[in-house]
């Protein structure tokens, strides 16, 4: 399984504990998404993080959406299905996006992809207050499959 995060709130004024968990996640800036693997370790940073981030379980259309629409390579080339044949064990772009989601590759092992996603703020009707967890109404922390309608608005 795998999760998408994507960074809500600024790191100013932040525990450097917590700054420091968001740069092993990649998370820079605000509105920045990674793809992650559920292991506990990568759990055990989400839950350290949660008052910056949310995340959730992203499905197979969403990923190859983020993929043909939003990645780029180091050069800031973006990604097509001839990148991806020559530097992964996939052969297009809607393969990759499958073997992501079911967590046999990782994001990471196709060669010179830069790993994270810049998107945009959510388009019509924004983020839910970045003050509150989902839960209780905000935007911030684990949001389950409703991270996709989200990442769909900013892509």
């Amino acid at each position: 399984m795998t999760f998408a995060v994507v960074k809500l709130r600024s790191s100013m004024n932040v525990k450097s504990d917590i700054r420091d968990t968001m740069d092993m996640l990649k998370l820079s800036r605000v509105n920045h998404c990674v793809l992650i693997q559920d292991t506990p370790e990568n759990k055990g940073m989400l839950r350290k993080a949660k008052d910056y981030i949310t995340w959730g379980e992203v499905d197979v259309e969403v990923v190859e959406k983020l993929l043909k629409e939003r990645a780029l390579m180091i050069g800031k080339e973006p990604l097509t299905d001839k990148i991806v044949k020559e530097g992964s064990p996939c052969k297009n772009i809607k393969e990759l996006a499958a073997a992501l989601t079911e967590g046999s590759v990782k994001y990471r092992d196709v060669k010179g992809v830069n790993p994270i996603f810049r998107l945009h703020p959510p388009r019509k009707g924004g983020y839910e207050g970045l003050k509150r967890a989902f839960k209780t109404g905000g935007a911030l922390g684990y949001r389950g499959k409703e991270i996709n309608a989200l990442i769909l608005k900013m892509i």
